[in-house]
């Protein structure tokens, strides 16, 4: 019998050994084929032998009918060849459903097993998928980490709270709000302040791979929940008919390490700066390119440095979409430096300080030029420059200067969009000292303090033209002599206990105050839960975390803040929460 060479696929895993030897048991019974073809040509046990490997997949189709071909023509051969009388009665007749098995002597069986162990477990360890405590290198460099948070979350309002607090956001995201009470009698979108809200079930989930690709380089990829895109939460309210949920590209981004003191990294990160929940939300990620230097000294002393370049939004490019003469650009950035030091001294304190300046550039409004809307246009100059995402606090202007229509003056409407008064450049001190107290528990003592360099009230009121439409005083005018804002926030806190719960048993308790004038920094990015997020904003907050697991933890969470200037707005938060990480 003439043998062909055939290929099987190279499988992975326990699967490849059983395929091996189905290999071998085939090469047996090939090199024995004038036996088995003694029996009907149509069937024979080689050719169901051959039909069950290609049904396993252990042979390629293309093997598997070469080798049915040759199967068929050798019974053929041999049920058609002449058989002599010496050959007949040496061999017994065989009964219906009998099957011929050659014998295999067990020296030759043992070298066959031999054989084919041996060259398993040489496959298996130069691949890496069933060598003995091992696994493959690449699964080495991937980390897998993530959290979930399941919080019940009740909101109290005041009944002294005004009930005329404008969803400014809600008129920017739609097509403006017409304040020509001539054609507009309907009041525009306001924020609930005085109906509670309680016993809301929120979630929040978030799955994040890390890839180690070389010694210097670094991706990393995270996914969360929330409930829409807005930048500051990650926060997932339950309910809504049992709907499925929706997941956000949270973070995607590359890294690359020069040494063990300079790093840079570009994409969608988490906040490259040392910061509190005043300036930025823990929750918020970054876009752009950040260069981080951090170089330890003897002496336990440490000096870092973080260079941020953030693109906050970019110009439409068909701005205005119905219009042959194409606006230029108006790009939004956020440029931060930040320089800080930290010093270990006394074997258990530490002193960590830093500095940092945010320039948050063109995110102020402007007024626009005359503007015929009258006349068919879809759009105003300056509509770029309102708020992509605000929250609530921050004084605000209105965009358009709306040309009345010269056939009816008095009834032409003028939907309005709504920007930002003041420009805003941020400084921010932060002070931080770490130490034991009996030599047991932790106690934290942290203070932040900042001041927007950019704020200006005559060149707010200079920009608006006059149309400033909130930040008023109880005085009943909306001119700048009943304007009340200011440029200054700071925050004070302190922690005791154990500052990271990843044993059962732990806990830590914080409390602090929190003071945020309307104009101390952007009201966008900063903890949306704090008077329900922004600014122009005072009051405590108080916590209080147990460990009841590994890495699982039981927190209770309260605020209570009110406004700094303006009508009245006193929300409380209370929160109940379970997290883990993993």
């Amino acid at each position: 019998m003439t043998h062909q060479a055939f290929h099987l696929r190279r499988p992975s895993g326990l699967r490849q050994a059983r395929r091996l030897a189905l290999a071998s048991a085939l090469a047996l019974l090939l090199a024995a084929g004038a036996a088995d073809a003694q029996q009907a040509p149509q069937e024979t046990t080689m050719i169901k032998l051959i039909r069950g490997l290609m049904d396993s997949g252990a042979l390629k189709p293309e093997v598997g009918e070469a080798l049915l071909v040759q199967a068929r023509a050798e019974a053929q051969a041999a049920a058609t060849a002449p058989r002599t009388a010496a050959t007949q009665s040496a061999q017994p007749q065989l009964q219906p459903g009998d099957v011929r098995v050659p014998y295999i002597p067990e020296t030759v069986r043992d070298q066959i097993r031999e054989e084919v162990s041996n060259d398993v477990m040489a496959r298996a360890q130069a691949e890496g998928w069933a060598a003995p405590h091992e696994v493959p290198d690449w699964t080495q460099r991937l980390k897998l980490y993530g959290d979930v948070r399941v919080r019940n979350e009740s909101r109290f309002y005041s009944g002294d709270n005004s009930n005329i607090e404008v969803d400014w956001a809600a008129i920017n995201e739609g097509d403006g709000f017409d304040v020509n009470p001539n054609t507009n009698l309907e009041l525009p979108p306001l924020r609930n302040t005085r109906q509670d809200r309680k016993n809301s079930w929120r979630i929040r989930a978030r799955l994040g791979v890390l890839a180690e690709i070389s010694e210097q380089a670094t991706a990393g990829i995270r996914l969360a929940t929330g409930n829409d895109d807005n930048p500051v939460s990650m926060t997932q309210t339950l309910g809504g008919g049992l709907e499925k949920k929706d997941l956000w590209l949270d973070q995607a981004w590359l890294s690359y390490r020069f040494g063990t003191w300079f790093q840079v990294t570009g994409g969608r990160f988490a906040n490259p700066y040392w910061s509190t929940e005043t300036l930025f939300s823990n929750d918020l990620s970054f876009d752009g390119l950040a260069f981080d230097y951090r170089q330890p000294f003897e002496g336990d002393w440490t000096i870092f440095a973080t260079l941020g370049l953030s693109p906050l939004e970019y110009s439409s490019d068909s701005f205005p979409s119905r219009s042959q003469d194409k606006e230029e650009s108006h790009d939004k950035w956020l440029n931060g430096l930040q320089v800080g030091t930290s010093w270990r001294f006394a074997s258990d304190n530490e002193l960590r300080g830093a500095i940092g300046y945010y320039d948050f550039r063109n995110i102020n409004g402007a007024l626009s030029e005359p503007c015929e809307l009258y006349a068919g246009a879809d759009a105003c100059s300056t509509d770029w420059s309102r708020p992509t995402f605000m929250q609530k606090g921050n004084t605000l202007m209105m965009l358009r200067d709306i040309a009345p229509n010269p056939l009816d003056p008095a009834n032409t409407p003028m939907p309005q969009y709504v920007g930002l008064a003041s420009e805003f450049e941020v400084l921010d001190l932060n002070l931080r000292w770490d130490t034991l107290v009996g030599g047991r528990f932790g106690l934290r003592l942290e203070a932040d303090y900042l001041r927007n360099l950019a704020y200006d009230e005559n060149k707010m009121w200079t920009r608006a033209e006059g149309g400033i439409v909130n930040n008023f005083g109880d005085g009943g005018t909306t001119d700048q002599g009943n304007f009340e804002s200011g440029d200054t926030a700071y925050q004070l806190q302190a922690t005791f206990g154990n500052f990271e719960l990843k044993n059962a048993g732990q806990w830590n308790m914080l409390m602090g105050y929190r003071r945020v004038e309307p104009d101390a920094l952007p009201d966008a990015y900063n903890d949306s839960d704090f008077h329900l997020g922004g600014t122009n904003a005072k009051g405590y907050f108080v916590e209080g975390s147990y460990a009841f697991a590994r890495n699982t933890f039981l927190t209770a969470r309260w605020f209570a803040a009110k406004e700094v200037f303006g009508p009245p707005l006193s929300i409380d938060v209370l929160q109940l929460e379970v997290n883990t990480g993993f």
